[in-house]
C-alpha cells in the first residue's frame, strides 16, 4: 500500500510573496501588536516556521524573534443551497525584535 504524500515530500519552493498572504487587522491584532510587538499573518498552508520567519525578514527588512502558527480548520455554514464549508487557512504570529515595528495599520 502506497504511503500518503507528506508536506516535507514536496518539492515546492515558494517565493516570500507567496507565503504572506495577507496581515491579518482585528482589534486583537492591533492591541497585542503594540504592547508585545507582534504581528499577526495569513500564510500559505505549506509554509514552515523557518520559511515565514525568512520571507517577515526578507519582505519587511526587520529582524524576527519567533513564529508561531496556527492552522484554521474551515466551518460548516449553512446556505439556501445547502451546507457548505469555509476553507481552512494557516495562521501565523510574528514577534520582531524591540528595534523594530511593522506600519501595517
Amino acid at each position: 500500500m502506497p504511503r500518503c504524500k507528506d508536506v516535507t515530500d514536496t518539492k515546492l519552493t515558494l517565493e516570500p510573496y507567496q507565503i504572506i498572504i495577507r496581515p491579518i487587522v482585528t482589534e486583537k491584532g492591533v492591541h497585542v501588536s503594540s504592547t508585545r510587538n507582534t504581528y499577526t499573518f495569513e500564510v500559505h498552508k505549506l509554509a514552515s516556521k523557518t520559511d515565514i520567519k525568512e520571507a517577515i525578514e526578507k519582505l519587511y527588512d526587520v529582524k524576527v524573534v519567533s513564529v508561531n502558527t496556527q492552522n484554521r480548520n474551515g466551518k460548516k455554514r449553512r446556505t439556501r443551497n445547502g451546507i457548505g464549508v469555509t476553507r481552512s487557512w494557516k495562521k501565523a504570529m510574528v514577534t520582531l525584535d524591540d528595534e523594530f515595528r511593522l506600519d501595517l495599520y
